[in-house]
This record gives structure tokens, sequence and C-alpha cells, in this order.
């Protein structure tokens, strides 16, 4: 006998304040109740019943006798924008870090933090294990370093505050004004390499973006043994981001 495969459970009214939801979202100046009862096809009672639980819940807003998308789902939809965004960056982080045989980095500067976006590896090219909390040691890591490179001097400042500058290898910068030192003394789109800071035995090099007020860094790690290949994989990286940003493919915020 053959087995018979059960339909759906749909549940109306869901389906019918989503199409409440598509037909408000077609009209970029709103539209009145009767009207969106016409075009979704609904009984003119359960669309006021809906449309007043939407905008209860913030999905819909009601504004001079029109109905239009409400915060909730603006949210929603920035959401949606988001994820894409991530995606073409892991995308990307991927393809470069196959095409350059090295591990590839992505963090920004975001609300006093570093927050590290994405890492593309590989098993025979692992990224470097954050055994040190990455927020905690920006003055030790290329990438921190980099990001606080593109800050103001307060802002700098502020971050090694709440963040004071420790020794976590016998290869970390020693104290706050040799490190200011040396984030003052680096060229605008200079990479910033560093050498067993962070973690031993490991070199890395990032390079900065920056993207109106959002500061953001690429980077990438290699083993200490083969160093002579770090500032030509790194330069190659900027190659590929200036391509991609030039194709308006590209955007980091996220």
């Amino acid at each position: 006998m053959a087995t018979q495969t059960a339909a759906p459970t749909l549940i109306g009214s869901v389906q019918r304040a989503l199409r409440l939801l598509e037909a408000v979202a077609s009209h970029a100046e709103g539209a009145p109740a009767k009207q969106l009862a016409r075009e979704t096809g609904l009984p003119l009672p359960t669309t006021y019943h809906l449309l007043r639980t939407l905008t209860h819940e913030g999905y819909l807003r009601r504004d001079k006798g029109v109905f239009v998308l409400g915060d909730a789902a603006v949210r929603l939809a920035g959401g949606g924008a988001v994820q894409n965004r991530r995606i073409k960056i892991e995308d990307s982080l991927a393809r470069w870090r196959d095409e350059i045989g090295v591990p590839i980095y992505f963090a920004f500067y975001r609300e006093g933090e570093v927050e590290l976006v994405a890492v593309a590896d590989t098993p025979s090219a692992p990224a470097v294990e954050e055994w040190a909390d990455f927020r905690e040691t920006a003055h030790a890591h290329a990438i921190g370093q980099c990001l606080l490179s593109q800050l103001d001097l307060k802002s700098r400042q502020d971050h090694l505050d709440r963040h004071p500058v420790e020794s976590i290898t016998p290869y970390t910068v020693r104290n706050r004004r040799v490190l200011l030192e040396r984030l003052g003394g680096l060229g605008r789109m200079e990479p910033l390499v560093e050498r067993q800071e962070y973690a031993l035995g490991t070199v890395c090099a990032a390079i900065p973006i920056t993207a109106g007020s959002t500061a953001a860094a690429m980077a990438i790690s290699l083993p200490l043994h083969q160093e002579e290949r770090l500032l030509p994989a790194v330069e190659r990286l900027r190659t590929e981001i200036g391509r991609l940003f030039g194709s308006l493919a590209f955007s980091i915020s996220i």
C-alpha cells in the first residue's frame, strides 16, 4: 500500500495576517483598511481585527487613516539584510582563504569593543586559537591594534582604560606608552604586523578598512617559520578587498 503524505497543518489566521503585511508593504505611502481588504480578499471585519492586532504588536502603524509597516516589521526585514551581508562576507573570506592559502579574519569596532565577525580557515591552515579573550587583549593582536589605530586618541585612551595593556606573551607590547607610539606612527593604509605578541609561534598582519564612522580590519596569520609569506599575502588580500569594494558588492554595516 502506498504511503500517503499528510497535508501540512496550516493556521489560517497567520496566513491572513501575512497576506495583510504583504499588502501593506506593497504601498510605500500606506493604505486604508478597506483597500487592504479588497486587495487581500478578506472580509472587512476580519481585516480590521487583524490590523488592530498587528498594530498592537508593532508590525503595523496607523498614520492619518492608512496603515504602514511598523518598527517590528522593519526589524524583521533588516535582520534578513544583515544575514545576507554576513553570508557575503563569509563567502568572500572563504574564497580569499583558498586563493591565498592563509586563514582570513574580519572584525570591527562597535560600541567600544572589538568584535570578531568571521574567520575562514582550513585544517591545513588553522586560525589562531582564541586562548585569551579577544576583546580584552586588543593591544596584543594585529586586528585589535589595527582597529585601535583607526580611533581618535580619546576613544583609544578610553579603550585602554577599560582593557589595560598587559603582557600575555614575552613579546607583547610592554606598556601603554609604547603601544600608543606604535599606533601613532602607523601610516594610513600601512599593514600592522604583530609577531608572537598574542600567540607564540604565530605572526599576523592586519589592514584597516574604514567605511563612514565604522573602523574595521581584515587580517591573516601564519606560523612563525612561514613569516616570509606574510607581507606578500596581506598585500594580495588588500588587492582583493579593493576589487570587491570597487564592485560595490560588499558592506560592513552589520
